[in-house]
Formats: C-alpha cells, sequence, structure tokens
C-alpha cells in the first residue's frame, strides 16, 4: 500500500516532486519584467535626449538669427536655419521684431520629435528684464 499512496501523491501534485519546472517559469517572467523595464528606461532616455537637442538647437538658432537681425528678418531666419541644420533640427517658426529673434526648433531623436521655443536678444530689448548698468 505504501508504494500506491506514493504513486498516487505524485500523480495528484501533493508531494515533494510536483514543482518540477516551476523555476523555469519564474526565471521566464522575470526576464520579460526586465525586458519591460529597460525598454520603458530606453524610451525615456529617447526622449529626454530629443528634447534636450531641440532646446539647445533652438537656442543656439535664436543666438545666430538675433545676431544678424539688423541684416533683415529675412537674414536672420535664414542664418538661425542654417545653425539648426548644423545641430541635426530644422526650424519650424522663426519671427524677428527688431534685435529680439523668436525661434522655434524641432528636433527628432527615435521616434520623438520635440518642439523647442527660444528668444534672444540684447539684454536691454527683452521684456521684463532690467536695464542693463554701465
Amino acid at each position: 500500500m505504501t508504494g500506491r499512496a506514493v504513486g498516487r501523491s505524485r500523480g495528484r501534485g501533493a508531494g515533494p516532486g510536483t514543482d518540477r519546472g516551476l523555476a523555469t517559469v519564474w526565471v521566464v517572467m522575470a526576464a520579460s519584467a526586465l525586458c519591460v523595464v529597460f525598454a520603458v528606461v530606453l524610451a525615456l532616455g529617447q526622449a529626454v535626449a530629443a528634447r534636450h537637442r531641440a532646446g539647445a538647437a533652438a537656442d543656439l538658432a535664436a543666438l545666430a538669427a538675433a545676431d544678424t537681425a539688423l541684416w533683415g528678418g529675412e537674414h536672420a531666419c535664414a542664418t538661425a536655419a542654417r545653425v539648426a541644420r548644423a545641430q541635426r533640427a530644422e526650424v519650424v517658426r522663426c519671427t524677428v521684431r527688431g534685435e529680439i529673434a523668436d525661434v522655434t526648433a524641432r528636433a527628432a531623436f527615435g521616434p520623438y520629435a520635440p518642439e523647442v521655443r527660444a528668444r534672444a536678444g540684447p539684454p536691454r530689448a527683452l521684456p521684463g528684464l532690467p536695464a542693463a548698468v554701465p
């Protein structure tokens, strides 16, 4: 009878040998979870890198446009577009009023393409800033 009882317990999943193969399932689930976490971290990293690239391109393009604003708005915006292309970005919008340049640039990185706006001009010309002290 004892041999028969042991045979029954193994067959019905009630004995010590019934968890055979369970570690494989846990390893597969843990590896899948780690892959998902890695993919999320990678996507967030790409989004942050795209935002920084677009911000840097917009800042540099606005400074270039403000530097050449005295030669006319078309020339200033063409200069801004050239600087943005050198940063692997594109100018979406460019306006020049007096000595102030307002530029919006877009930089694609991975599936992300954020747009960032930047303004540049002499300190005395930007509204909201105190006048420069001589």
